[in-house]
């Protein structure tokens, strides 16, 4: 499908599967997942992973051992409680990218958090967060619940892409809420059918990802479903499938669902008990 190209923003991708590169038990185990999972996004905690507490980067720190060449960052402010924090992390990944000449500068994954406990979005913070970096000059994939009127106030303040939530991050539950995200879709592609929406979180099988697909999201972010599985570079190469399959279902167009059988055979010609021979 090297044809199914699209875009967020001013990046322009075939995979449409991004990855997270937390939670992997080595650093050698994440880069062969993400190889696996031809993937060319990877989501980055630049605050968390990259920067140290003391000024600087970390030794050896996440970009150390990602292919720069290969991979789009697209840093996140993962962890952050309030809109303030999460626009400061933002312009810390910012300032830290530009200084490594690296494209992933340019954008964000906004996560505002309401609580430690669901790890749920705040749509307030989230909204208020979306609409300063919008005007700082990033361009923002906001993180949300798979509500369709929080989702259209955000691409209203200028989103570049919504991503709606499958289910609570880590959960591993899958899409939850199969109605809303199809709500999601509708509300944000009526007027631009274009429109990037991204189903994020919750992720816990490749049957996950084909299901999001299937409903027409343009792509899928996940990391624990991979990093979290008994054998994560399978479980990568897997989701490389799904998301292919998905997006074939989806281009293809299901049959409706109907209460009674439908027979796939031609009912014409079919031998009858009054043409038997006696």
């Amino acid at each position: 499908m090297s044809s199914d190209r699209y875009r967020v923003g001013s990046f322009e991708f075939t995979s449409r599967l991004l990855v997270g590169t937390g939670k992997y038990s080595s650093y050698d185990v994440m880069e062969a997942a993400l190889a696996a999972s031809e993937c060319e996004v990877v989501t980055v905690a630049v605050r968390r992973d990259v920067l140290a507490s003391e000024g600087g980067t970390k030794p050896d720190n996440i970009l150390d051992h990602l292919d720069l060449s290969r991979y789009a960052v697209l840093p996140n402010t993962a962890g952050c409680f309030t809109a303030r924090d999460a626009v400061r992390s933002a312009k810390l990944s910012r300032e830290l990218l530009e200084g490594l000449d690296n494209p992933g500068a340019k954008w964000v994954k906004i996560e505002v958090l309401a609580d430690k406990k669901t790890l749920l979005p705040d749509p307030v913070g989230t909204l208020e967060a979306t609409k300063e970096l919008v005007d700082a000059g990033f361009e923002v994939l906001a993180y949300a619940n798979d509500d369709p009127i929080v989702a259209r106030r955000l691409k209203d303040a200028g989103a570049t892409s919504v991503m709606p939530l499958g289910s609570p991050i880590g959960s591993g539950q899958g899409v939850l809420n199969p109605n809303n995200i199809q709500l999601c879709l509708e509300y944000l592609k009526e007027d631009d059918p274009d429109y990037p929406v991204i189903v994020d979180a919750g992720v816990g099988t490749a049957s996950d990802v084909t299901i999001a697909m299937e409903l027409g999201a343009d792509g899928v972010l996940l990391n624990t479903g991979i990093a979290g599985a008994k054998e994560p570079v399978q479980m990568a190469r897997a989701m490389a499938h799904a998301i292919q399959a998905g997006r074939l279902a989806f281009l293809s167009g299901r049959i409706p669902r109907k209460l009674y059988a439908t027979a796939s055979s031609p009912t014409e010609g079919v031998i009858t008990p009054s043409a038997r021979r006696v």
